[in-house]
């Protein structure tokens, strides 16, 4: 795989600082039943990379004390780590929402049966990949028979009350691009999702997220193979916006790894760009405790502007 981090070095993207905690972003490793086209952590089912639970206990006791609000749980698929249940059961505890990035077909996983009802008991907040409503470019992109078990996964979140307007249980789907171009207008696109999927498998969701695929590790790779690389990132600088810099999730969140290091985002943990805390090259989140990360500078380069082109793009979908 070529690595991309060398092409993105040389940055003139703004400065930035960060801002009172509010996100707590956690990879449980790099397990997953998929392998995606668009992945920038190269998960797969052939990663073996996964916390332990003196880490998740270090997590847990880091979230405690922090003051954030959210705990956000990734991966490759999170549900997969034998720590996910205990990190959300403890967070929902101290009255901290949780979200799991979920990748919908691991509901269908073997010893996850009762996963789906887990996750409406805890009141989990659910954020979904569905990278289209056809089957033909979901399973371009993620894997054959991938499009049916989604579905199948959505409707049995349905079915718990997911999506429901009157039930409070949220389910997020996720948009990604096929390929290096730009998400289209967020609010049109989550239209054409609630009519198409709603008339074809009578399914609800709460929102859809445009994200733009990052220029690192799988898509990244692929990029530089096509020779496609150079032209992507001279779209993402021509498409720079500087209002979305006020909207950057890596102003009030810190990603920590599955070895429980601390990152500004999840793309600067895939490239190995540590967060900067008191000069150390990287800090362990044992280390932290209680200490403000409010006004430290942004470890930033050049895939940054994935995060600020066009309508902006965020774990939360567009910025605009």
């Amino acid at each position: 795989m070529h690595a991309t981090l060398p092409l993105l070095v040389r940055t003139d993207f703004p400065p930035l600082q960060r801002r009172p905690l509010e996100t707590v972003q956690v990879n449980l490793g790099y397990v997953c039943n998929q392998s995606c086209v668009h992945c920038h952590v190269n998960a797969g089912p052939t990663r073996t990379e996964a916390m332990t639970a003196a880490t998740a206990r270090d997590v847990a006791a880091f979230l405690a004390a922090s003051g954030a609000r959210t705990l956000d749980l990734t991966g490759g698929a999170p549900e997969l780590n034998a720590n996910f249940r205990d990190l959300v059961r403890g967070a929902r505890a101290l009255g901290i929402e949780v979200i799991d990035r979920c990748n919908l077909t691991v509901l269908s996983e073997p010893g996850q049966e009762d996963l789906a009802a887990f996750l409406a008991q805890h009141r989990v907040h659910v954020i979904a990949s569905l990278p289209c409503y056809t089957p033909e470019l979901v399973e371009r992109q993620r894997g054959k028979g991938v499009y049916e078990r989604s579905i199948d996964a959505i409707r049995a979140l349905n079915a718990l009350g997911y999506g429901m307007d009157s039930s409070g249980l949220e389910l997020d789907l996720v948009y990604n691009p096929q390929g290096p171009s730009l998400p289209p207008p967020q609010a049109e696109l989550e239209a054409d999702y609630k009519r198409i999927l709603g008339e074809r498998f009578g399914i609800v969701f709460s929102r859809l997220f445009t994200l733009a695929n990052m220029p690192i590790q799988r898509f990244g790779s692929m990029l530089v193979s096509k020779g496609q690389f150079a032209p992507y990132m001279a779209l993402l600088r021509s498409a720079h916006r500087a209002e979305n810099l006020e909207s950057v999730m890596c102003r009030s969140l810190v990603s920590v790894d599955w070895q429980g290091y601390l990152y500004d985002c999840d793309f600067n943990q895939m490239l190995g760009l540590a967060l900067r805390v008191a000069g150390r090259p990287r800090t362990h989140v044992s280390q932290l405790g209680a200490r403000s990360l409010a006004g430290n500078s942004i470890v930033v380069r050049d895939h940054c502007y994935g995060c600020t082109a066009g309508q902006g793009s965020s774990c939360g979908g567009a910025l605009a």
